[in-house]
């Protein structure tokens, strides 16, 4: 496979999966992000990659009616913080919330950690500690760890991960602030050291206990100030707080950042285990009953829930997990806070806009099939045999404007056509019902292709003024029985294939350009025979035209179907012909009408 092919179908695949997460983006008024991890999942359940699942959405937004956007209710799934809030939370007083939606993951509690420890600035670490028989902290390992986080031998960031502090500092260890650890992992009482005299700066350093181990910031003097700003302002950003609760001594803890989730003055201290029941909403409690029956069995808790603050519905997410004794009784419970309101209102108005595209999918389809009725069976008419076949486009796009015609005239002569209108969905479907429907009625004033195509071009032109840029194609052809003549017109369509003698050639085509674009022009004919033995496929542009190869290797692979078709049941060959063209365009629908004269 050439290289450069290869390379084609990589950046056209990417360029459509960020035109179709634009696409969904804008539809839903959500980011960019929340479409992306929709499009993920729409790949993973329509069993495809994500380009393919790209496409798709690129067709059925671009081809979809306008969908007027409705404000999302703001009542969705909320979580409850109330693990962090009272020591009831470990009776039976549901103090947890609503079971996370099925489909859905959240990361660890590690990797939410390291996860915000990544977007901060400045060196902080997450460690967790080692105590000896006694209980005494004999030393502190690196669990996550920001980006600046340094120690002497160069390692950084998450290399650190792993590491223990007394082989980089072993004199820490006996250092006053090495008791000032282990009394905030025993208490939960924050400290904050300084200055503190390491590599030739001073350090401030702030120590926090966050569920089991200890976090803990370093910060030049001149910069303290500025860090615990930035932490501040990394937290509202993610819009996440974090808090903890020892149930030894009932001591709540919340981060600046759950004050304002829950709009809470900080001067009142955290909210009461009855004050957090009033925010829960009634209709979440069953599953709040089955987050605590989880937490009760020593499981993580990650769930969404809802809570009403003011007017305000909120959708908070919580993961909530605990330190326990040796017979699993919890006797810290930490956890994270995140306010993921904004995220649920656009991941609503995804599914809206799923929901209101299959709907109008579902439309369409009725309506092709009411307007463009294709017969199971060959339909004979005066000296002619005709058999058609509609291939819906394999993947599930809006139906198109794919439309034939084949009836007998008044003179004996019959009409053949074959058209083609541009684009998907409902509007395609109408304007092929309405090129469909004039040229029946045209049929009945002349019978000739070239003025039956220039009165379906000004009508289109007319269409046109109320849709821009609508354009078909079509092809129309008259048999003369008693003549065994053909005259046919085209207009901008593949030109018919004819099988001869068992050798299929495409008819050399008139001029004549596609419907709709310019208002006085003219379309010629052309002239064949076409006798017993014959055979004549008229064809939709979906039957050759395909994304992973050239229209002249479709158009090849076409006719030396017709060649094999006719030869293997030359008595026959409309049922075989059609019974080997079967393979359906992934991208667009095929029309295909197959005829031959009767003896």
């Amino acid at each position: 496979m050439d290289a450069t092919a290869v390379g084609g179908d990589v950046d056209s695949g990417r360029i459509a999966v960020d035109r179709a997460v634009g696409l969904l983006a804008g539809r839903a008024r959500c980011r960019m992000a929340e479409a992306h991890r929709h499009l993920l999942r729409m790949a993973a359940e329509q069993r495809c990659d994500v380009a393919e699942a790209a496409r798709r959405v690129i067709r059925l937004l671009d081809s979809a009616e306008a969908v007027t956007d409705r404000p999302a209710p703001e009542t969705v799934p909320q979580l409850v913080a109330a693990a962090m809030v009272n020591p009831a939370v470990v009776s039976p007083a549901p103090a947890l919330t609503m079971a996370e939606p099925a489909g859905r993951r959240f990361t660890p509690w590690l990797a939410t950690v390291q996860g915000v420890l990544d977007a901060l600035p400045g060196m902080t670490g997450y460690l967790t500690g080692e105590r000896d028989a006694d209980g005494r902290l004999i030393d502190l390992v690196w669990a996550a760890a920001s980006p600046e986080a340094v120690t002497p031998d160069g390692r950084r960031g998450t290399q650190l991960i792993g590491s223990r502090v007394s082989r980089h500092y072993p004199e820490v260890i006996a250092e006053e602030r090495w008791k000032v650890y282990q009394r905030v992992l025993d208490t939960g009482e924050p400290a904050d050291l300084g200055p503190v005299r390491a590599r030739d700066s001073d350090f401030s350093i702030q120590v926090r206990r966050l569920g089991p181990g200890l976090l803990i910031s370093w910060a030049r003097l001149a910069e303290a100030t500025r860090e615990a700003d930035r932490l501040d302002g990394m937290e509202q950003l993610g819009n996440l707080g974090w808090g903890e609760l020892d149930l030894a001594t009932g001591r709540i803890y919340w981060s600046p950042q759950v004050y304002r989730i829950y709009e809470r003055d900080p001067a009142l201290g955290p909210l009461g285990q009855d004050e957090t029941d009033l925010l829960a909403l009634p209709e979440d409690q069953p599953l709040r009953a089955a987050a605590l029956e989880a937490f009760q069995r020593a499981e993580r808790v990650d769930i969404v829930t809802r809570v009403k603050i003011g007017d305000r519905v909120k959708h908070l997410r919580t993961v909530a997990d605990a330190v326990r004794d040796a017979a699993g009784r919890p006797l810290r419970i930490y956890g994270v806070v995140q306010d993921v309101t904004e995220q649920q209102a656009g991941a609503d108005r995804l599914a809206e806009v799923e929901r209101t595209l299959a709907a109008e999918h579902d439309l369409a389809r009725r309506l092709q099939r009411i307007i463009l009725p294709i017969p199971a069976e060959p339909i004979d008419l005066p000296g002619l045999r005709v058999a058609l076949r509609y291939l819906p486009a394999a993947q599930e796009a809006m139906v198109g404007g794919d439309w034939f015609h084949a009836v007998a005239l008044q003179d004996g002569s019959v009409l053949l056509a074959v058209g083609d209108v541009a684009g998907h969905g409902t509007h395609a479907a109408t304007t092929m019902a309405q090129l469909r429907h004039a040229l029946r009625a045209l049929s009945v004033i002349t019978s000739d292709p070239g003025t039956l195509l220039a009165h379906l071009n000004r009508l289109t032109c007319e269409l046109g003024a109320d849709t821009p840029e609508l354009a078909a194609t079509a092809v129309v052809a008259r048999f003369d029985p008693a003549r065994h003549e053909l005259v046919w017109a085209q207009a901008g369509h593949p030109p018919p294939l004819l099988n001869r003698d068992g050798r299929t050639v495409p008819l050399a085509r008139p001029c004549g350009p596609m419907l709709g674009v310019v208002p006085d022009a003219r379309y010629g004919e052309q002239v064949t025979g076409f006798g017993p033995g014959d055979v004549l496929l008229l064809y939709t542009d979906g039957l050759v035209e395909q994304r992973r190869r050239s229209l002249d290797a479709g158009l090849a692979e076409v006719i030396a179907t017709v060649d094999d078709a006719v030869r293997t049941a030359p008595q026959q060959p409309l049922a075989e012909l059609l019974a080997r063209l079967q393979r359906a365009n992934p991208d667009d629908d095929t029309c295909i009408l197959a005829a031959r004269p009767l003896g």
